[in-house]
């Protein structure tokens, strides 16, 4: 598929951390312990450019698969590639696979809108999210690859009585959990982003809820840092690989995958595939309490700087950022119906694009350029689920709905916490699959911004 960002390699490769020597080149399937990996640094962005940039080695490798590992990811997307880095780089854990049926960052991680922001209602939430904000202010440098976060702010607009009243309850619940968060008025909404319309509309800003440390990261180069970064610890990732069953003993307890590379051996299994979930954990004889839906966005032609924060709107449907090409990035609710379709709709776009252009009239006469969809899981509360299974040695990551991408590294944190262990992280325990049993929810469906 098309991204909604191609920002240069020279970009990409960039990063704020202090020039390195250089490392030895590293052959295509060799083992990261048979050779240094590459430091990225500008210093060696400029050598390296002195040779027609022709230097620059695989970022990570193509192996086959072995025969066992000691855990197994099914999903490179970012969760799944999050939790590998963190399984080896804080638990020791090398012996790891991260299968993916198609190409690494190619399902959600490469179609969405890449909103990062914590400013969630309730404890266990804000916690999870919060941890994750954390660790994207210091992950370019951890990575060594610039993921290109950028704190420009995420603004969610407050249109009525109801939208003022809940948004002020957010921001109260988010400082008393430490998390950053300010009431505006609508016209320190217009001070912060001039662009708005905040009157001569249907329904006229009367005020806005503003994250200050929210903004956005680039989402291939988050799937990437963390692929070139797994990699170099041992990890191996295959893709093209579909995984077609879980075996299990005759304990219950997993003895591997079968996938269309052969059957793999791990006693730990961890499954991160978003809105296919539900289809790899029926592999297994689990029933999720979850419902897949398209989720659909669109970028517009790319323009000089307009749009210097992310505005977010609820009541009339609609979210925008401006990326760093300067496409207008927009994103919409959920379809009504579940699906396994990334195919946009006309009808949803046209909705969304109704409400953009009220908030900001001159994008009236800007041209889209492509429109895609992705695949939520959605759980009854909206909240995930990061948790041991009744399956021994089988664990799952899902149930993101629209906020996946905003909890990448922290999601991964606690996942490899989770799978190491054996036990939860204390971030993520309230997050458990019995919840749904208990009646424990964590119902943050108006946290989420769009509807779904």
């Amino acid at each position: 598929m098309s991204h909604p960002y191609n920002a240069s390699a020279e970009t990409v490769l960039a990063s704020t951390v202090p020039p390195r020597k250089h490392a030895t080149s590293r052959k295509r399937g060799a083992s990261p312990s048979e050779a240094k990996v590459q430091k990225f640094s500008g210093f060696e962005l400029f050598r390296r450019a002195l040779g027609g940039h022709k230097s620059w080695q695989p970022q990570w490798r193509s192996p086959e698969p072995k025969a066992e590992y000691d855990v197994i990811i099914v999903g490179a997307g970012g969760h799944g590639l999050a939790a590998a880095y963190y399984l080896a780089k804080e638990h020791g854990i090398t012996n790891v696979a991260v299968i993916e049926r198609g190409w690494l960052g190619g399902g959600n991680t490469g179609r969405n809108t890449t909103i990062v922001r914590s400013n969630y209602l309730f404890d266990e939430s804000a916690a999870l999210y919060e941890h994750a904000v954390k660790l994207w202010e210091g992950l370019s440098a951890d990575l060594n690859y610039n993921v290109m976060y950028s704190a420009r702010g995420v603004l969610m607009l407050a249109h009525n009585h109801h939208d003022e009243i809940s948004f002020k309850r957010h921001v109260h619940s988010n400082r008393l959990n430490g998390v950053d968060n300010e009431w505006l008025t609508a016209e320190q909404v217009k001070e912060f982003c001039p662009p708005l319309n905040i009157t001569s509309m249907r329904y006229p800003i009367i005020g806005g809820a503003l994250q200050r440390r929210g903004g956005t990261a680039r989402h291939d180069a988050v799937a990437w840092g963390f692929a070139r970064a797994a990699d170099a610890r041992g990890v191996d990732i295959i893709q093209n690989c579909e995984v077609k069953a879980i075996r299990r003993g005759p304990s219950g307890a997993v003895e591997g995958v079968e996938t269309t590379k052969g059957f793999i051996r791990a006693k730990k299994i961890g499954v991160s595939a978003a809105g296919h979930t539900s289809v790899v954990m029926a592999m297994a004889g689990l029933r999720m309490p979850l419902e897949s839906y398209p989720l659909q966005a669109l970028v517009s032609e790319p323009v000089k700087p307009a749009f210097p924060t992310v505005v977010m709107s609820n009541t009339i449907h609609a979210y925008i950022s401006q990326s760093d090409k300067g496409e207008m990035v927009i994103g919409a609710g959920t379809d009504a119906y579940t699906s396994y379709s990334q195919r946009g709709a006309l009808h949803i776009t046209t909705h969304t694009l109704d409400a953009i252009c009220e908030l900001v009239p001159q994008f009236r006469r800007l041209r889209m350029l492509r429109n895609w969809g992705g695949i939520v899981d959605v759980t009854p509360d909206r909240s995930p689920i990061i948790a041991r299974t009744p399956v021994p040695g089988l664990y799952v990551n899902c149930g993101w709905g629209t906020g996946g991408f905003k909890a990448t590294p922290g999601s991964g944190n606690v996942f490899a916490h989770t799978i190491a262990r054996d036990a939860p992280h204390p971030i993520n325990a309230p997050f458990t699959l019995e919840r749904f049993r208990d009646g424990f929810l964590i119902d943050e469906a108006a946290a989420a911004a769009v509807a779904h």
